[in-house]
């Protein structure tokens, strides 16, 4: 299975923000889509970094509640890793779980067309080993 199966599933819906948006734009966008991370583009829509919870978390503790005025860009997280549609979810879960992130941006070709989580990972794992149970059931009952 390949990442391009996770997003045929998910969708390709991005919610991102600027790197001069202040951090209180960026946790409202959080919180109003229920998601972990939020990309930042530049103008041109290229990844110049990538803005979550553990930058958050790193964020209060050096600043306290001053980073809420603070821009995005001083404190997402930068160079970001990216995979494309047709990586294996496999290798994408190790790299995820090796380099401790949970928030994988996909580009094709250059342009950015979806973002994937270890959530979307461990979720599409579990069906992949359901469905290979069931087969194994048919096979059995056969």
């Amino acid at each position: 299975m390949y990442v391009s199966d996770i997003l045929r599933n998910k969708g390709a819906r991005i919610v991102s923000v600027k790197a001069d948006d202040p951090v209180a734009e960026a946790i409202a966008l959080l919180c109003s889509n229920r998601i972990g991370a939020v990309l930042v583009l530049d103008h041109q829509e290229n990844i110049v970094g990538i803005f979550s919870e553990r930058d958050i978390v790193r964020s209060v503790h050096r600043h306290g509640k001053a980073l809420l005025d603070k821009p995005v860009g001083e404190l997402m997280t930068s160079p970001v890793i990216t995979c494309s549609p047709g990586d294996p979810v496999a290798s994408i879960e190790g790299m995820m779980t090796a380099n401790r992130f949970r928030h994988v941006p996909v580009v094709d070709g250059g342009r950015l067309v979806g973002m994937i989580s270890i959530g979307d990972v461990v979720k599409h794992r579990i069906e992949e080993a359901q469905a290979e149970v069931d087969a194994l059931r048919r096979y059995i009952a056969l």
